[in-house]
């Protein structure tokens, strides 16, 4: 038989989902659910640190934020590093740093001190988050990507709401700080499985020279495909400009720009949230313990959302899926105002809300991923993520800023809602760019 040419693109997506695609799949999953745990940490920590400190709330905005700006630092070094040295190593460094970080920020003695451990921490998940999204994207059948990485992401959303459930027993018996202690440890204990388990992304090292190492890899990874001898293994893309080069061309900037913009205006979403809503619900009468109780479903509700659409997206187009998912978050922050008298109501629009804001969340990661070819995949998703990592700061310190003015608490939902509406605005403009592009090539 004479030698072939195989894509491994094809290959994967012709062969049953493996053992070992699973076990990628687990442990980005895990690691997402630790980056998502820590991330919300401080949100409900915050009501015993202002407590035991004797701060006022609005001293708390830089450590709110701290972590926000080491995400949006993390992800933004570390996708054109992991377009230059592999998936694999930038994930475990990442891990690595948020681990030990998040254990140290436990030992935290003060305000300064605690800020910018937070930020050290950040740095770590925001390069963490962005490299398992690609590495998962690229060991994905393209036919069911959108749902795969969108199932991995729940971890995000879960580990969000584990802090609350935890930090709701955790705080009252072990104080604040075992809460930080406990999302340090964690992700350190997931550190040898990752050595050990996964691989590097087949792609990079065929587009890095790897061709002996990608043939040891996707032998075990799918011991049925049809992989001979003298068979060459290949990815056919036509566009191999390398990283940030790719991301910021003329054929991808306005696809990067408006990515970004949607992204940005669902984090401020959803930090301003996550930060805020426990204080904002004791403020309304409940004590802090139900306060953080409410707020996790916020990020539970994304458990569904998540796996939802992500299997919409495959199915029917991506773009408007995410704007609707957009425009439903829009419409249930605005009544989360409407609901804050009546608890059984406002804890379901909390849940309701959470579904369409972390469905629409957790899925751009995979939009993202399959807008970019390799060469420059993981410093297009790490950059999207990197810049919209803004919008988070944007809302930790808009929280800041909006309690100062005294609002009444349904206008200031209201307000929370306008962001929602231009995200989706921004993938309607992005669909309508990528389908001109389009035929501009043809």
């Amino acid at each position: 038989m004479s030698a072939r040419q195989l894509d491994v693109g094809e290959l994967i997506n012709r062969e049953r989902f493996s053992a070992r695609q699973w076990r990628i799949l687990i442990l980005c999953f895990l690691i997402v659910l630790c980056d998502g745990f820590d991330t919300a940490a401080i949100g409900y920590i915050a009501p015993a640190v202002i407590r035991d400190w004797g701060v006022a709330r609005t001293q708390l905005g830089p450590v709110m934020s701290a972590a926000l700006w080491g995400l949006a630092a993390g992800a933004l070094l570390a996708g054109p590093l992991a377009d230059r040295i592999g998936r694999k190593r930038v994930l475990l460094g990442a891990v690595s740093l948020f681990g030990a970080m998040s254990v140290a920020a436990a030992g935290a003695a003060d305000l300064s001190a605690l800020a910018w451990l937070r930020f050290a921490t950040g740095l770590g998940l925001g390069a963490a988050m962005a490299n398992a999204v690609t590495l998962m994207s690229e060991y994905s059948p393209e036919p069911r990507r959108a749902f795969i990485v969108s199932a991995m992401f729940c971890g995000f959303p879960l580990g969000a709401a584990c802090g609350g459930l935890l930090a709701s027993w955790l705080v009252p018996h072990s104080g604040w700080r075992s809460v930080l202690l406990l999302g340090g440890v964690a992700p350190l204990l997931l550190l040898p499985a990752m050595w050990l388990l996964l691989p590097e992304s087949l792609r990079f090292l065929l587009l890095r020279g790897g061709d002996g190492e990608a043939r040891r890899i996707l032998k075990r990874l799918l011991p049925n495909a049809p992989l001979g001898d003298g068979d060459k293994l290949v990815v056919r893309e036509e566009n191999k400009t390398p990283g940030l080069r790719l991301v910021w061309s003329a054929d991808y900037r306005t696809g990067t720009l408006l990515l970004a913009a949607a992204y940005f205006m669902g984090l401020l979403i959803f930090y301003l949230l996550t930060s805020w809503l426990p204080i904002l619900i004791s403020d309304s009468g409940m004590d802090l313990r139900q306060a953080a109780l409410l707020t996790a479903l916020f990020p539970f509700g994304g458990l569904l959302g998540s796996t939802l659409t992500g299997w919409l997206m495959d199915r029917y187009d991506a773009h408007r899926v995410l704007a609707l998912a957009y425009l439903l978050t829009g419409a249930l922050v605005f009544c989360i105002g409407q609901a804050l008298d009546n608890h059984g109501l406002l804890a379901l629009t909390i849940c309701l809300a959470g579904i369409a804001m972390n469905g629409a969340q957790a899925s751009m990661p995979s939009l993202a991923a399959a807008y970019y070819p390799t060469a420059g995949r993981a410093s297009g998703v790490a950059w999207m993520m990197g810049i919209g990592r803004f919008g988070g700061i944007a809302g930790a310190l808009l929280g800041a800023t909006l309690l100062k003015l005294h609002l009444s608490l349904p206008l200031f939902f209201v307000l929370l809602s306008l962001p929602a509406l231009l995200a989706a605005a921004a993938l309607l403009l992005k669909r309508r760019a990528v389908a001109i592009g389009r035929r501009a090539w043809a």
